[in-house]
């Protein structure tokens, strides 16, 4: 449990909020499929490809073994050197392309002198979400990171943010989530009794007019940089 007296805490959302994600998984997955076809994985690359996604739709994302699937529904059994050389492709080019936004580290200094304490709430797997800010070199902004694997609930679910509240002893009052999703960023944090600011988000007009007709507290900025507009 964190022993802090100050109970002002700014969670964040990492994917599309601290770092940039829009094309990294994708050319990462194609990288792998290329390799893997052009060494024996009897498809074209782009019918592997979809085949991949196929199994990423069925599976989710955070699960560890789409290649291994992949060579059994391609091959009819699993494939080792395949697998190994997929999933090392996949992981070599996707920390390679790992970048924060150009705003981001300034912004967490700039938080953190303002007294807030930072942590993370993310549906995914605990060790990925802090390899990913290992990785950024923005880890020791951070007391805690919260994931829906330690939970056993996803955001917008009211429990992974009580939790994270309890285990940060902050008070939902004078705490923020920053995320890119209206519902499980901004919805969840609003239920759970935080404010919430959302960056690098795709709100349309509609959403807009909801958050403003039911007088929601989520403000909407364009990058990470503006949050100093608002905290």
């Amino acid at each position: 449990m964190i022993n802090n007296d100050n109970d002002r805490v700014v969670f964040f959302d990492i994917d599309g909020t601290l770092l940039d994600t829009s094309n990294f998984a994708e050319t990462a997955r194609k990288a792998a499929i290329g390799l893997m076809v052009d060494n024996g994985l009897p498809l074209d690359k782009d019918e592997a490809y979809g085949v991949l996604k196929t199994i990423i739709r069925e599976k989710g994302s955070n699960y560890n073994k789409h290649f291994n699937i992949l060579t059994q529904v391609v091959l009819g059994h699993e494939d080792p050197m395949l697998v190994a050389l997929g999933m090392v492709t996949y992981h070599n080019v996707k920390m390679a392309l790992l970048r924060p936004f150009a705003e981001t580290i300034d912004t967490l200094i700039y938080l953190k002198s303002r007294g807030y304490r930072l942590a993370v709430i993310s549906n995914g797997i605990t060790i990925k979400q802090w390899e990913k800010l290992v990785r950024l070199n923005v880890y020791s902004f951070f007391d805690a990171v919260i994931t829906s694997e330690e939970v056993g609930k996803e955001k917008p679910d009211n429990l992974i943010y009580d939790v994270a509240l309890r285990k940060m002893r902050g008070n939902p009052e004078k705490s923020v989530m920053i995320g890119n999703k209206l519902k499980e960023d901004g919805l969840g944090a609003v239920n759970a009794g935080m404010s919430a600011i959302l960056v690098n988000s795709d709100v349309t007009e509609e959403d807009r007019e909801f958050i403003k007709k039911n007088k929601l507290d989520i403000k909407i900025i364009e990058n990470i940089g503006d949050v100093d507009t608002i905290l």
